[in-house]
């Protein structure tokens, strides 16, 4: 298939961005003095905590250099979408260039397991917690392994290095020069910001820890549903999926992924022109993606190899 011709950064991420920073600054540091004065105020994080994904598609496009055509204004707003978002953008990007890379080898497939070597409950145990939260929960305590010396990432390199995975290869990254001071330091601000924010929600503080469940939520459950059950050893399939057309707009085009794995140095607002031109059909429903992964681990013979 032909690469597509490259296309500009959309003209909106400025406004995008800009209003994702001030409806995250505002539910963290000015909604609790709200909430103070009436807690009835906390149902206002439900709508910040439903557009998780939204967000997410923002940091996505900043990870592949497409949310700003200046590469230091573009890394700029990525790192500052990460700290509010609780997970560093250089572990976010490193991952999920990963991803790219090994998505459906033996390094990077999520819901797959060898019965060989794993019995399906085992593999069960491992795969229900990531996609119910475990994935955010993962990309937030590389904050926390920020806060340790080289040598410590050295250690965790080491012990979590194998042939089925790309843990080792992400703290790898992460010990390049420069990466772990820009990694502490962002890990320094989402330490005060988040700091800050429990102090001030106070008596409320599980309002915020149920907005930050939510959080976990809806990231770690959306992430492999592009790819759950889809055909081994070929990095750049993925799904398609139907939506309502103003569920696709909200999630930036992110449904059309399929596209994205074929094309992904193309923005968001060009994926479904190019769906479109290339003739490219849906494979399912974008709800019936999200709930097949419920179905658990599939066993690896089960799945057809690419070619």
């Amino acid at each position: 298939m032909r690469r597509a011709t490259p296309a500009a950064p959309s003209p909106l991420n400025g406004a995008l961005v800009a209003g994702a920073i001030a409806v995250q600054l505002g539910a963290l540091l000015a909604l609790p003095l709200a909430i103070d004065a009436d807690p009835r105020w906390g149902l206002a994080l439900a709508p910040v905590v439903l557009a998780t994904n939204s967000y997410w598609s923002l940091v996505h496009e900043a990870i592949h250099g497409l949310l700003f055509a200046n590469r230091r204004i573009n890394d700029a707003a990525g790192r500052l979408l990460g700290i509010l978002f609780a997970a560093p953008f250089r572990p976010l990007r490193t991952g999920h260039l990963l991803h790219h890379r090994f998505s459906r080898t033996p390094r990077e497939r999520t819901e797959v397991f060898d019965p060989a070597h794993t019995p399906r409950w085992r593999a069960a145990l491992a795969y229900y917690p990531r996609l119910v939260g475990g994935l955010y929960l993962a990309e937030v305590m590389v904050a926390a392994a920020a806060l340790a010396p080289k040598r410590a990432l050295a250690a965790l390199e080491r012990r979590l290095e194998g042939d089925h995975t790309v843990a080792h290869l992400v703290v790898r990254a992460l010990r390049e020069p420069g990466a772990h001071a820009e990694l502490r330091a962002d890990a320094a601000a989402i330490a005060a910001l988040y700091g800050a924010s429990l102090a001030l929600y106070g008596a409320h503080w599980w309002m915020l820890a149920a907005a930050l469940a939510g959080r976990a939520f809806l990231v770690s459950f959306a992430d492999n549903a592009y790819h759950y059950g889809t055909a081994l050893d070929a990095p750049r399939d993925a799904k398609n999926v139907r939506a309502p057309r103003w569920v696709e707009a909200a999630l930036l085009n992110f449904t059309l992924h399929g596209v994205h794995h074929l094309h992904p140095s193309l923005p968001w607002h060009a994926l479904r022109p190019r769906f479109v031109a290339a003739g490219q059909r849906y494979d399912e429903r974008w709800l019936g993606a999200l709930a097949r992964q419920l179905r658990g681990p599939i066993a690896v013979g089960r799945l057809p190899r690419r070619d």
